[in-house]
């Protein structure tokens, strides 16, 4: 499943006006991220760092836990963009998501509909099926009775 363009371009400049955001005064790294509802809603997330370093939250889950917390459970595909604070990001490489991130998108989405973008520019991105960034995911239907759970 891809998305129109529009929709994948409507999204990474989404991620990119959420990039601005980041707190990032340790790492520098900033990293921005919009999550697509079914019904077009759309919610963003940047990273937010914190001196302990693990307390810090990345801008995919921070978008998700927005969502979340608004009622919302579906979800139809997520744009990341990120990369040194003042850097080009056309210069990057494609940010991608932590292994924790994409067990939370596992946790709400399934995989082998759930589009994410990583792009560099409007123009310049890259999408995946979830499954693909998780083969072989750990999701809510290995914890069902089914299952023996």
């Amino acid at each position: 499943m891809r998305l129109e363009r529009k929709i994948s371009e409507t999204l990474i400049r989404e991620a990119l006006e959420a990039r601005d955001m980041a707190y990032t005064p340790y790492s520098h790294f900033q990293v921005g991220a919009a999550l697509l509802c079914p019904d077009g809603t759309i919610y963003r997330g940047c990273n937010v760092e914190n001196a302990a370093y693990t307390p810090t939250n990345c801008a995919e889950r921070t978008a998700f836990f927005k969502a979340v917390s608004e009622g919302r459970r579906k979800f139809s595909a997520i744009a990341i963009v990120g990369g040194p604070r003042g850097s080009s990001l056309t210069e990057r490489d494609y940010c991608a998501p932590c292994g924790v991130c994409r067990q939370v998108m596992m946790e709400f989405c399934s995989p082998a509909e759930f589009v994410v973008i990583l792009a560099r520019s409007p123009e310049d991105y890259r999408e995946y099926l979830l499954e693909e960034l998780l083969p072989m995911g750990f999701g809510p239907g290995d914890l069902t009775e089914k299952n023996g759970l």
